[in-house]
């Protein structure tokens, strides 16, 4: 898909869009960013969000086997007044080439057993259209693969640059990764044949001197 370079003035009407919502900060004792997020020479810091809202019955199908979805900070989750469905945003902090590092980041909780699945400090990789996350035991898996992304937008203003990625849909990796939550949660609700959630990205680097 081509990508439009456009300048300031057109930042003036996304602002208005969907694309800029309000984060709303959780407390917790891991607001953190591991220090390897940095480690690569090619790693420059980043600003930004990304969010994405579960899709319709996805949320209630897993309320309805006990399954929530709780932030870590600093993410946050939101759910709809009529738990209909969940927002999860994440601000970016460091960008590599096409992939882009998250704080915090969010668990899904069986409410009845206790146990969870954690996926923090994910990355986004818009080139190899994957969403990847450190787990609890400290490796790196792919939570979700990236199945579109309807619109990309790069805005320049004097020394930065910033890409918008809108249309994000997000899908569990295959059935095997599918299979592997179910039982980590003891569920059943898990599947690689739905899409999961849309979201969008904002993310804003300092343009490199020539």
């Amino acid at each position: 898909m081509k990508v439009r370079t456009v300048t300031r003035p057109v930042l003036s009407a996304l602002a208005a869009g969907a694309l800029f919502m309000p984060i709303t900060q959780v407390a917790h004792a891991d607001d953190v960013v591991p220090a390897q997020v940095f480690t690569n020479p090619l790693t420059v810091s980043a600003s930004g969000t990304f969010s994405f809202t579960t899709n319709p019955g996805i949320l209630t199908t897993w309320e309805s086997a006990g399954i929530s979805v709780i932030g870590i900070a600093p993410g946050s989750v939101i759910t709809s007044s009529q738990s209909l469905n969940a927002r999860i945003t994440l601000p970016v902090v460091a960008k590599t080439g096409t992939a882009n590092a998250m704080a915090g980041g969010f668990r899904l909780l069986n409410s009845e057993t206790g146990v969870s699945v954690r996926c923090q400090v994910p990355t986004v990789d818009t080139r190899a259209r994957l969403v990847e996350c450190i787990l609890a035991d400290g490796t790196r898996d792919t939570f979700f693969v990236i199945t579109e992304i309807a619109q990309k937008l790069r805005v320049v203003e004097g020394t930065e640059a910033t890409s918008f990625f809108r249309g994000i849909d997000l899908s569990l990796t295959d059935a095997s990764s599918a299979s592997k939550l179910n039982r980590a949660l003891d569920t059943n609700v898990f599947s690689a044949s739905v899409s999961v959630a849309r979201g969008e990205m904002e993310v804003t680097r300092v343009i490199p001197s020539p």
